[in-house]
């Protein structure tokens, strides 16, 4: 007789773990689907901020294939990125800076073993910098790409350019 109570022990002891490692199992499974959520949006947000640097990139090499030495006000571009024909990213492109314009030299060691640097005022070597915002309303990216460019202008150009004006 006492070994049918405690057999009868014995099955509300399991019932017992069976819950709590049901429970266990459950927070096992919602923790691990949160984390990957959380991860998916990580992946999410940098594509759309790489997205938004090809952007960038896209509206600069479209300035740099303009003559931009002249531009002295800002522009905006329009990018379609995936090429469906709707337009993806508006690029602000910032008038382009002139940082430095000295004037380019001739290096006469190449031509006649002399070293020798002198000045050929009809050119310039120039260094400018272009700076292109991007800010995307429906996916929330927000990116600013500065990029250097060396231009070699003659005196006609430079004379044209932002660069000679003060």
């Amino acid at each position: 007789m006492r070994n049918h109570r405690f057999t009868t022990r014995q099955r509300g002891a399991t019932l017992i773990v069976g819950l709590i490692t049901l429970v266990m199992v459950t927070l096992l499974v919602i923790s691990a689907f949160t984390l990957s959520s959380n991860n998916l949006k990580a992946v999410g947000n940098m594509q759309f901020r790489n997205e938004a640097i090809a952007a960038a990139n896209m509206a600069i090499e479209q300035t740099l294939s303009s003559p931009f030495t002249t531009v002295n006000s800002p522009n905006s571009v329009s990018v379609d990125i995936d090429q469906d024909n709707t337009i993806d990213y508006m690029v602000d492109v910032a008038a382009p800076a002139c940082i430095q314009a000295p004037p380019a030299s001739v290096n006469l060691t190449a031509l006649s073993g002399v070293s020798s640097n002198i000045p050929n005022t009809s050119d310039y070597l120039t260094l400018w910098e272009i700076t292109a915002t991007v800010t995307s309303q429906s996916t929330g990216a927000s990116v600013v790409v500065k990029q250097g460019v060396s231009q070699r202008l003659t005196q006609s150009q430079y004379s044209a350019s932002t660069c000679s004006s003060p």
